[in-house]
């Protein structure tokens, strides 16, 4: 009895210990698949990472900003300053004037503005034929001193200016705002005095006239054309 008494507790004993190492194993396998499911299960996505919005941000920043009104560029204003009447010396000369002038250059610097000479000079009605031999004589020579002031001067021909005084060889030039003020300076000057060239349209392309007043001083008035035109 006792030897069938032992048998029958081991075989329940085997029993009972294969149940609980099959329950171990069940429970063990399951932790086992629940944390390969874990791992292997997408995870979920948050707000913020969210990939719409993700895109939006992305378009966001590539997108191009918009100009401001006050970094656009500024139109460029050019300030044209109104013409004013200026007064220059004028100097008188018998066929030296063109070494004169490069004796005043040689002083005063600078380059000339002008010089040109009688052989370029068109006939003028009402004046008489030029003499022979004068071609290159200086018909009018500026050398700009400064800003607002001009030395000009010519060679002297005979019936195309007042005749020639050493001492009193010169005019005072006026270089006006415009063809009104320049007629109203003429006018003006002239007045009592001799109209010696009435002013007019020259072949240079000013408004011209030369007057000698009743002091006997020599004016030359000129008005040079608009170049905005």
């Amino acid at each position: 009895m006792a030897r069938k008494t032992k048998k029958v507790a081991k075989k329940s004993a085997k029993k009972t210990v294969k149940k609980a190492a099959k329950k171990v194993a069940k429970k063990s396998a399951k932790k086992v698949v629940k944390k390969a499911t874990k791992k292997a299960a997408p995870k979920k996505v948050t707000k913020k990472s969210a990939p719409k919005k993700a895109a939006k941000k992305v378009v966001k920043r590539a997108a191009p900003k918009k100009v401001v009104k006050k970094a656009a560029a500024k139109k460029v204003v050019v300030k044209v300053e109104p013409r004013v009447t200026t007064i220059s010396p004028y100097l008188n000369f018998t066929g030296n004037c063109e070494e004169a002038f490069n004796f005043y250059k040689s002083v005063f610097g600078g380059e000339f503005g002008y010089m040109g000479r009688f052989k370029e000079m068109p006939p003028q009605e009402g004046q008489p034929p030029m003499p022979e031999g004068i071609e290159n004589l200086i018909m009018h020579v500026s050398l700009p001193i400064s800003k607002e002031t001009i030395l000009m001067g010519s060679d002297v021909l005979e019936g195309f200016g007042p005749p020639f005084v050493a001492g009193t060889n010169f005019a005072v030039s006026v270089n006006a705002a415009n063809d009104v003020a320049a007629d109203k300076l003429y006018n003006g000057l002239a007045t009592g005095g001799q109209a010696t060239m009435p002013m007019s349209k020259t072949f240079w392309g000013s408004y011209f006239g030369m007057l000698v007043d009743k002091f006997g001083i020599n004016w030359m008035i000129s008005s040079e054309p608009d170049m905005k035109k």
